[in-house]
């Protein structure tokens, strides 16, 4: 098949939904023979060398986020490219402007459209004082998922979100994996650890991803606070980049990574004691998952991504997504229970044998296949 697949981010920031765009097409032209074209915002410094063959759309720099970019047309241009590809699906996966004009597009050449969910953009507002337009936004993504012919969500639970949403039952898993060669306990390095003043008696609380508000980074914050005002032996490591650092920089003993990548990232974040996940905006958690294989116990907000995770393991301890104290007393009563810490440690790695890449990928070919039977 020739897949047309339009982002928001390809390449140009990493992040998880660009992580699980890539590995996807990476696995459709190398194992299932599928020609992919992506189309995409870009910028001159790629966080990233992208899979499959990228077109570059014109775009600006968000306003809020200006790290961000956005598409505010489908030029002519790209509209031919597209022609000449000659799609046999056009998969959406940024509900933007690109995202809603590509459906279009699809529309009029007779392709059916897949369209896959990677963020809860209405739940970001809130954190840029937008809340107000929660009601809008809202209602443009009840229109983009219903105009797909099919629609692809990360957990069970969203998946039973859109099917209402929709009104039918066109909506299909599409999970997340994990590189177990790169996360994995045996990263976990004591010199570096020293290194970055850690000792040996303190608790090492993880906060991993980019650093930006709707990821809860005012709640880790006042988390970590909160154990230090109880005289704990804890200590924040933050792992990642974004506008947010200054807040996660007033923490006292604090130790801020920068970004970091491949095996630099697995070491720090196999060094860690536990991950601290407060976020709610969340679609799936793939820093969870690659805690998780790095032998970290989790503490998250109570939410549908974190449930699904979670499962029947203690490994992953859920607490109201909003409850300071909550967090605190999560953390606090492992800090003196090293022999549940190690237990849970096991049950993390056990958790994450679970997820595949290949096997995520297979689902998506599998709805593909649904809308354009091969003969």
């Amino acid at each position: 098949m020739r897949i047309a697949l339009f982002s928001g981010n390809y390449n140009y920031l990493r992040e998880g939904a660009n992580q699980a765009l890539n590995k996807l097409v990476a696995y459709l032209e190398a194992k299932e023979g599928h020609k992919v074209r992506v189309y995409s915002p870009v910028t001159d410094t790629p966080a990233f060398v992208p899979a499959g063959t990228l077109v570059p759309v014109p775009s600006i720099a968000l306003p809020v986020r200006g790290e961000f970019r956005l598409a505010m047309r489908l030029p002519g241009a790209i509209r031919k490219d597209i022609e000449r590809f000659a799609p046999d699906i056009v998969h959406v996966s940024t509900p933007d402007i690109l995202g809603a004009r590509a459906q279009t597009l699809a529309k009029r050449l007779g392709v059916p459209v897949v369209a896959s969910m990677h963020t809860l953009f209405e739940t970001y507002l809130e954190y840029y004082g937008l809340g107000w337009a929660r009601p809008l936004a809202e209602a443009h993504l009840r229109r983009f998922y219903r105009r797909a012919d099919h629609v692809l969500a990360p957990t069970p639970a969203l998946v039973e979100t859109l099917k209402l949403t929709r009104g039918d039952g066109a909506v299909s898993v599409w999970s997340r994996g994990i590189d177990r060669e790169l996360f994995n306990p045996a990263r976990r390095d004591p010199a570096w650890r020293a290194a970055c003043g850690f000792a040996d008696d303190e608790i090492v609380i993880l906060f991993f991803g980019r650093l930006v508000l709707e990821k809860g980074a005012g709640l880790f914050v006042a988390a970590v606070r909160e154990l230090q005002r109880r005289a704990l032996p804890v200590r924040a490591l933050v792992v990642g980049a974004g506008p947010a650092a200054d807040l996660f920089a007033a923490l006292p003993g604090v130790v801020l990574t920068g970004h970091l990548e491949g095996t630099a990232l697995a070491r720090a974040v196999a060094s860690a004691d536990l991950l601290l996940s407060p976020s709610t905006t969340e679609t799936f958690g793939n820093v969870m998952l690659e805690a998780m294989a790095s032998g970290l116990p989790v503490i998250s907000a109570d939410t549908a991504s974190a449930r699904n995770m979670k499962g029947r393991s203690e490994a992953v301890i859920l607490c109201p997504p909003r409850d300071v104290g909550a967090y605190a007393d999560a953390i606090g009563g492992l800090l003196n229970a090293a022999g549940r810490r190690s237990a849970l440690r096991g049950e993390a790695v056990d958790i994450s044998k679970a997820y595949s890449w290949d096997e995520a990928s297979k689902s998506v070919s599998r709805a593909y296949r649904s809308l354009v039977p091969l003969a």
